[in-house]
């Protein structure tokens, strides 16, 4: 894809804003580089790390001794963690594949003192691909592992995409968008570059919605780390085997540790 010299302004422009609130995100005080630790429960009360209290969890629930209002939180399997006070910091209380953990988030975390953004490659018109949507006849789930042994993401895949890339054509496996339907789709991917300049265990890409005939964009200048690639204490799935691509995606966020 070939645009004029304004239309490259405006398209590194746009790029630059995404990266600097991309940049601003993962660089706030609660957020994932602020956090310190990751606590799995168990079915015993039991003091965790430094936190208050004492903890337990069962199928049903997460219960607390020792912190007021406190005593019984149900978090969703999957979903974002409910969040208790504990001064400055935020325990943050998930549920992975039917277990429990603690997830600490501290403004006074080492990690974030020591962040210094994102590195990325420079937005490149050429990594913007032409591709076509798909649709399964019925959604699937597709199961991955995750950053974290033992767990697993069941994902709600609804279609492929098909592109090209040096003359052949390429698939990837295309999941419904975070906001569900007619949230645009999301693709978890590898490439040759995983590992060496990006992170390993896979990189997301936002695509909008689909027009009528099934076009979509893939601009993989916006190619982006998912939580794990910047903190040990996040669960994040891995790309499935499907959306494995053998060349270099040279585009997007790089590895920031």
């Amino acid at each position: 894809m070939t645009l004029s010299t304004d239309a490259t302004d405006t398209f590194e422009a746009a790029w630059s804003q995404w990266h600097s609130d991309r940049e601003r995100y993962f660089g706030e005080p609660l957020g994932w580089v602020s956090l310190t630790g990751l606590h799995w429960l168990t079915e015993e009360f039991a003091a965790v790390a430094d936190l208050p209290g004492r903890w337990r969890a069962d199928e049903d629930a997460v219960y607390v001794e020792g912190i007021d209002g406190t005593d019984r939180l149900e978090p969703v399997e999957g979903a974002p963690g409910l969040l208790v006070e504990d001064g400055a910091r935020r325990i943050e209380v998930i549920r992975r594949t039917g277990s429990v953990a603690l997830r600490v988030h501290d403004p006074a975390s080492p990690h974030l003192a020591t962040y210094r953004g994102i590195p990325a490659y420079a937005p490149d018109t050429r990594w913007r691909l032409d591709g076509t949507f798909t649709p399964y006849p019925q959604r699937r789930t597709v199961t991955t592992g995750a950053v974290v042994e033992g767990l697993e993401h069941h994902h709600n895949a609804v279609g492929v995409i098909e592109f090209g890339w040096n003359g052949e054509p390429r698939q990837l496996i295309a999941f419904a968008g975070p906001g569900g339907a007619g949230d645009g789709l999301q693709v978890l991917f590898t490439d040759a570059t995983s590992g060496v300049t990006t992170y390993a265990g896979a990189r997301s890409l936002a695509v909008s919605a689909p027009d009528s005939g099934g076009a979509v964009t893939l601009d993989f200048n916006r190619a982006s780390n998912l939580p794990c690639a910047f903190t040990d204490y996040a669960t994040c799935p891995v790309a499935p085997a499907e959306n494995r691509l053998a060349f270099a995606v040279e585009a997007g966020e790089q590895n920031p540790r």
